[in-house]
């Protein structure tokens, strides 16, 4: 099992920064996988970005490419979500998770969730 908890949600007037932790327990950080999702009411849970286990590799969504950066502390058991020029569009309940080894894309790839942390960007 693995056990995550995120933080540093909270409201932002748009154009400002905010950055998401993910704080990881349980089973070995380092051989997971990590993604953040997000869902805005009424709409489905869609990737974010995503970080590799060795944080070799991230991937974004187009629509948070050059805005976002995802990185991770293995030392730490964290996982890190930089927002940058954030958008009334943004806003949304955002979701940190893990998977074994590969990083995914889709949402049922992933084994374990965290309890979201709000994030409301006004105009």
């Amino acid at each position: 099992q693995v056990q995550l908890v995120e933080s540093g949600g909270g409201l932002v007037q748009a154009g400002g920064s905010l950055r998401l932790s993910c704080a990881a327990s349980g089973r070995t950080f380092s051989n997971y996988a990590m993604g953040w999702f997000r869902q805005a009411p009424g709409k489905e849970r869609e990737f974010v970005a995503g970080i590799s286990w060795s944080g070799g590799g991230t991937y974004y969504a187009d629509s948070v490419k050059g805005r976002f950066t995802i990185s991770r502390d293995n030392a730490k058991n964290t996982v890190y979500l930089q927002m940058n020029s954030l958008k009334p569009e943004d806003t949304a309940v955002y979701y940190c998770a893990a998977k074994w080894f590969k990083v995914g894309i889709t949402a049922d790839e992933y084994d374990y969730w965290g309890q979201g942390t709000q994030v409301t960007v006004s105009s």
